[in-house]
């Protein structure tokens, strides 16, 4: 196949996905004015972090005032998984040039990850890169623009409508999917019991200890099981 047509199939199988990625980007949008953010900086932050899950945790805590490094040490721990995923998919990409090995992590999420690496694993002959940047590149597309729409709709939702509730309901949804087997149950269970345990930390860094926390309760739950 030619890399046109590689990167087409990647394309094929992220134009679904994209479903899904629209309401999350929509919420995230929204909540970021929601909570004071300007829409210039809600739309900067979407573009520099590209991290959904990260980016809802960092909004939460700008809503609460929390101190900036809080904030940066939040979204790293919730992408801490990226660094697994990043070592998982690298041996496929070993021929690329310095150039492409610097850009393409900017484009990983879990969606791309796991079709890429599905593919990848059961197809020797097709362009990792192309066909990685026509799963990727559709997604971040779909979540930059989502995102604007959910600015624009923020900027003109009432004040009065307190749709910070919006946050935790995107977090629900993205956690209820990941659950697939004993060790991320526990991960889960652990870590929400250490959010609301920890809630009252000072420099709000419950959210930071409950992960910790539940990454620690998943390991070692995979380990036992």
């Amino acid at each position: 196949m030619s890399s046109r047509a590689d990167f087409l199939a990647g394309v094929r199988v992220a134009l679904p996905i994209t479903l899904g990625v629209v309401p999350f980007g929509m919420v995230a949008g929204v909540a970021a004015v929601d909570v004071g953010i300007p829409a210039i900086h809600a739309f900067a932050m979407s573009v520099i972090v590209f991290a959904g899950a990260s980016q809802l945790a960092a909004i939460e805590l700008i809503g609460r005032n929390a101190p900036i490094a809080v904030v940066i040490l939040t979204m790293l721990v919730v992408n801490l998984r990226m660094m697994m995923y990043s070592a998982s998919i690298a041996p496929y990409f070993e021929r690329e040039s310095a150039r492409w090995k610097a850009a393409l992590p900017y484009l990983l999420t879990d969606q791309a990850y796991a079709v890429s690496l599905l593919k990848f694993r059961n197809d020797e002959t097709t362009s990792r890169r192309w066909y990685y940047l026509g799963v990727a590149v559709p997604l971040w597309v779909a979540w930059q623009a989502a995102t604007v729409v959910g600015i624009l709709l923020g900027a003109g939702v009432p004040d009065g409508w307190h749709l910070e509730f919006a946050v935790p309901l995107v977090f629900l949804a993205v956690l209820v999917p990941a659950v697939t087997d004993r060790a991320t149950l526990v991960a889960a269970i652990v870590g929400g019991a250490a959010a609301v345990a920890a809630n009252g930390l000072p420099f709000d860094l419950g959210l930071v200890a409950a992960a910790i926390v539940g990454i620690a309760a998943g390991l070692a739950a995979e380990e036992v099981f």
